[in-house]
């Protein structure tokens, strides 16, 4: 692999892997749930693999320094975090 020096590295890469891997899982569950509804939706379970590859890529930004996946990460972790606490807000409200 391209700029794998370490055993580290190469364990590093494979964690990058598995967060892009992550944001492709959620596109899938996205058109799946549209595809079983008939129309466009968005399933809860988009923002907790949203969730979980941005923290995913946003830790190996981290640990390889590289700002522009740091700062492309941070706000979209934000952003899908809300949206999950306003779900949860909706359903504590509608009583569910």
């Amino acid at each position: 692999m391209m700029g794998v020096k370490t055993a580290t590295d190469a364990v590093w890469v494979l964690v990058g892997i598995g967060g892009q891997l992550m944001f492709t899982a959620r596109f899938l569950m996205q058109w799946w749930a549209s595809e079983k509804a008939g129309r466009s939706v968005v399933p809860v379970s988009f923002w907790y693999f949203s969730i979980a590859g941005s923290l995913i890529v946003l830790a190996y930004g981290i640990r390889e320094v590289e700002p522009v996946i740091i700062l492309g990460q941070l706000p979209g972790t934000v952003i899908y975090t809300r949206n999950l606490w306003l779900i949860r807000k909706e359903r504590e409200r509608l009583g569910g």
